[in-house]
């Protein structure tokens, strides 16, 4: 629940130093975690999400503020565009570092010799295999289809 605590911290400080933007972006992950909490509630898990599922959360809100900001783009409204990438940068800083292209590489072929996975059937064990330990540091969009190479080919 480390996060939690960070995130909430991060939430207090910017209702202290009045920095409207960066409230209202901590605000919305905070309202995203607590509609997970209570989904989980739902499904008898008492103590909420934890760490690696507010990762998932973060990890979806950026990759649907960098659509926004691209369609923005694409309609000639900057404007709205900067304000999904400040969004980003705030929801960032609660992420851990990305792997760059020879980490993510190096991830899969790790994961992929653990589990002596030799078919496309075994995909689903790797990626799970990368899920778990890599949760926000990895597009796993991308990694999909490089799992999916790998074990074809």
């Amino acid at each position: 629940m480390e996060l939690r605590t960070r995130i909430n911290t991060a939430l207090k400080e910017a209702m202290k130093e009045r920095v409207a933007k960066r409230l209202s972006t901590l605000r919305l992950i905070n309202a995203a975690i607590k509609d997970k909490d209570i989904e989980a509630r739902g499904e008898g898990r008492e103590d909420g999400v934890g760490d690696a599922e507010v990762l998932a959360i973060l990890g979806k809100m950026v990759k649907q503020r960098q659509e926004s900001a691209r369609a923005y783009e694409e309609g000639g409204r900057i404007d709205l565009a900067e304000n999904e990438l400040g969004e980003i940068k705030v929801i960032e800083e609660f992420l851990p570092r990305q792997l760059n292209e020879k980490e993510v590489v190096c991830a899969v072929d790790k994961a992929i010799a653990e589990i002596n996975a030799e078919t496309v059937r075994d995909m689903g064990r790797v990626m799970g295999v990368l899920k778990s330990r890599y949760t926000g540091q990895m597009d796993f969009g991308s990694v999909g289809p490089m799992v999916k190479s790998r074990l074809c080919g």
